[in-house]
């Protein structure tokens, strides 16, 4: 870890969150469930959008996304990061939004989404096969897997041939989800679910049923950024970045060289070595869990328990409320929704625990927490530690 990034820790802070339209909100575009986020997030940071000088946005739709971002919000950056790198890129934007702070390139960052993959009244069948013009994936394609269920599938079953993982531990996680879902009241599938029920719902890529795949939602979600000397004079209460870390090892699943391993055993270590901090420091884990073999395959890659025994690790509720160790306490993807890209939303739920307005999902005396954030099939990885001014 270089000495300069050990040196970010804690020097940035998260002054503001917002959400808005997530779950299911027709008429609304990706642009205008964006708008709406953003401005809940400066707003709670007490600051006015022509105080936003850096922004960090990505589309998966849009190449150019920022630039019509910075119109729609009236705003002049001096700092534009528009890395696209999937569902992780929310978490990805961390670093170089804390190295342009620090800098002095920028004051305040924002940092934003919108997805209204539900609602929209696009064809997903042509924009599946634009996509597929734009993000060619040569080895995968010809063969016309049905992507992105089959890919992790493929990664469930290995994990189960290769350490004996089994059908109930995957359907452990998609219980969980839904049991910290039932404490969340904008949580969007909140109805009870049982491991039978995960079991038998509908096939869609063996071994994966309906129930072990990720909810299709609208929503928008955004934060701010801004030096950590500031932060304690806004009206939240502070939030500071102890560490991130990002890795990419392949674009395609059939590109990994182990699909039991993620690049997140890259992006964890060095999110842990610029904390300081080990996995037994964490007190809530939000993860990406588009899929519930994500869950399993973090947790391991993360160093919570080793490679393999992620099943037995989530196993009798482990990660449910009451549980070892809190796991995506909102209903993560599973249950609280999936507006296309999620990495954000495990960020904003990480600040809000942090923060003690979590109601009946609240875990008390939280001062850690890690955001973690996966991008295409098993590609992009970004891990996000957290902490309160306790831990700096």
């Amino acid at each position: 870890m270089s000495p300069n990034l050990t040196a970010l820790r804690g020097s940035v802070a998260i002054a503001g969150v917002g959400t808005f339209g997530c779950g299911k909100t027709p008429g609304f575009s990706d642009m205008e469930l964006l708008a709406g986020a953003a401005k809940q997030a400066v707003a709670e940071a007490g600051l006015t959008m022509q105080d936003i000088d850096g922004i960090c946005t990505a589309s998966v739709s849009a190449p150019m996304w920022p630039m019509p971002v910075i119109e729609h919000l009236g705003i002049r950056p001096t700092f534009i990061d528009g890395t696209m790198l999937g569902g992780s890129s929310f978490i990805a934007h961390l670093m170089p939004a804390m190295l342009a702070l620090q800098s002095g390139q920028c004051n305040a960052v924002l940092v934003c989404y919108g997805s209204a993959q539900r609602s929209s009244t696009m064809n997903r069948r042509e924009i599946s096969k634009t996509r597929r013009m734009l993000d060619p994936q040569p080895y995968e394609h010809p063969y016309e897997p049905m992507l992105p269920p089959s890919a992790y599938a493929l990664s469930a079953s290995r994990h189960m041939h290769e350490f004996g993982t089994t059908r109930e531990q995957l359907a452990e996680v998609a219980v969980a989800a839904r049991q910290w879902a039932q404490l969340n009241p904008t949580a969007y599938d909140r109805a009870p679910m049982t491991i039978d029920d995960v079991l038998n719902a509908r096939m869609i890529s063996d071994p994966l049923t309906v129930r072990d795949c990720c909810l299709v939602t609208d929503g928008g979600g955004a934060y701010v950024l801004v030096r950590a000397d500031r932060a304690k004079d806004m009206p939240q209460k502070p939030v500071y970045v102890l560490g991130n870390g990002t890795a990419c090892w392949n674009r395609q699943i059939s590109s990994m060289h182990d699909v039991t391993t993620t690049a997140t055993v890259d992006s964890g270590r060095a999110a842990f070595a610029m904390a300081g901090m080990t996995p037994g420091d964490i007190q809530v884990a939000q993860l990406y869990d588009a899929f519930t073999i994500n869950t399993i395959l973090f947790l391991e890659d993360l160093g919570f328990c080793k490679k393999g025994e992620g099943g037995a690790f989530v196993a009798n509720g482990a990660i449910a409320p009451g549980g070892r160790l809190p796991v995506n306490t909102n209903g993560g993807g599973l249950s609280w929704g999936h507006p296309g890209m999620y990495g954000i939303f495990a960020l904003i739920e990480a600040v809000r625990q942090l923060r003690g307005e979590c109601g009946d999902r609240q875990v008390a005396g939280v001062q850690t927490a890690l955001a973690h954030g996966n991008g295409g099939t098993l590609s992009s990885q970004s891990t996000a530690i957290l902490g309160t001014a306790d831990t700096l």
